[in-house]
């Protein structure tokens, strides 16, 4: 696995920053010809980067023909509800961008949390015939953010999906929110090829220290759980999530940096 931390002075340059991951990610592949497998994450920070990728000249730089969207997780809710995460998505990015509607694959958040999770492995049974040795299918991309409290996507502290080893998707209990989650789980995040986490504000600062400096703790520090056995993760903070951490474990971000990411 390999891990790179890259700090960035302000909230836009962080977004700058991960939009040029972005388009970098998925405008380069020896192998032409293929499709990308994309999955995006919810959040308001996301909301931003996808709002940024969908104007130029980031839009015109993607070919979203080859490009599949699938998602990391998604609420318990109807693809209409505001909190859902294909919503968010929709709106910002994909009606915004030449995609085609049949490459699109989301969540069925109005569905039973365990049905749609079940519903949403078949999906990527059938969509995915580029898998790892074990057999889980490889995303090219997995965009991800954390919670102040060390979560990602719908992994959260103390909850019995951080040890699955077998499914692909599940649907944890989540007691913080008095809800059902549907979320991918550990071995398809560390299938995968490229991760990307995206986190901002002085309020996930102990929670950066914590999963990037301090102890393996998963069950505390769920973030800590993603490390691609054959991949790569980047780390993008702006200053304030990052003010905890210690000057040599990052490096500071700058445009020619994001010309080689």
């Amino acid at each position: 696995m390999q891990r790179r931390i890259l700090v960035c002075q302000t909230p836009d340059d962080l977004f700058e920053a991960a939009a040029q991951f972005v388009v970098q990610s998925l405008s380069f592949r020896p192998d032409s010809g293929k499709s990308y497998s994309v999955a995006l994450s919810g959040g308001s920070t996301p909301q931003r980067l996808f709002a940024r990728l969908a104007t130029d000249p980031y839009r015109a730089q993607v070919n979203w023909s080859c490009i599949r969207i699938f998602w990391g997780d998604e609420r318990e809710v109807p693809p209409d509800h505001a909190e859902s995460n294909f919503r968010m998505a929709k709106e910002n990015l994909l009606d915004r961008v030449p995609i085609p509607p049949d490459q699109v694959f989301r969540m069925e958040g109005e569905l039973p949390a365990q049905e749609a999770a079940v519903r949403y492995e078949k999906v990527l049974q059938c969509a995915f015939s580029h898998k790892n040795k074990e057999g889980v299918p490889r995303f090219d991309l997995i965009l991800l953010g954390m919670g102040s409290d060390g979560h990602t996507a719908s992994l959260f502290p103390e909850t019995p999906v951080l040890d699955e080893t077998k499914q692909w998707v599940a649907a944890p209990w989540v007691e913080k929110f008095h809800t059902h989650r549907i979320t991918l789980t550990p071995p398809v995040f560390n299938a995968a090829q490229r991760v990307l986490f995206v986190v901002g504000g002085s309020d996930k600062d102990m929670a950066a220290e914590a999963v990037l400096e301090g102890p393996f703790n998963p069950d505390r520090y769920p973030a800590q759980i993603v490390n691609p056995v054959q991949g790569e993760v980047v780390w993008l903070l702006d200053r304030e999530a990052a003010s905890r951490l210690k000057k040599a474990s990052f490096t500071e971000w700058t445009s020619d940096i994001g010309k080689v990411m």
